[in-house]
């Protein structure tokens, strides 16, 4: 995901100096040349060629790039928000890996963070892992029969 933003004049907007933008924990000082922000979420990829941004509109933004989390912190989130244990948590992230590594392979988009949050809310709450990853995780990424049955299989020696 690539979040784009449009850095705006301050004087034209806000009148003051010195504001402090906190976005997305990155701190941006607006004092001298920006004070305010329009900020856009952008996934290249998911649009077609006739909804992509046109050149000079990207032009006019600063974009920043995102990725999955680092194993540790998405492990720590997975633990946080659902309960579940550490061991857990690393398995589920070791299947997300796999799909991942799937992109561009026949799957459009590997596991989210998001995905795995709720696969791990079933784990917690009883669910068997497989028959979470299966529902959670391998039905939201493809409608495709046969890459349906290899990501199934993609779990099954994970848990």
């Amino acid at each position: 995901m690539r979040l784009i933003i449009l850095p705006l004049p301050a004087r034209s907007l806000c009148g003051k100096w010195g504001w402090i933008i906190n976005l997305c924990g990155l701190r941006v000082l607006c004092g001298y040349v920006l004070c305010c922000c329009m900020a856009i979420s952008y996934n290249p990829g998911y649009q077609s060629v006739l909804k992509d941004l046109q050149q000079s509109t990207r032009q006019r933004f600063v974009a920043l790039e995102f990725d999955y989390p680092a194993a540790k912190l998405e492990a720590k989130i997975l633990m946080n928000e659902t309960g579940v244990g550490q061991a857990t948590a690393e398995q589920l992230i070791k299947f997300a890996q796999m799909t991942r590594n799937l992109k561009g392979s026949g799957l459009e988009e590997g596991a989210s963070t998001r995905l795995l949050v709720h696969a791990a809310k079933l784990i917690a709450d009883g669910i068997n892992p497989v028959v979470a990853c299966r529902s959670c995780i391998a039905e939201a990424l493809t409608d495709d029969a046969e890459m349906l049955t290899a990501v199934h299989e993609l779990s099954a020696p994970v848990f």
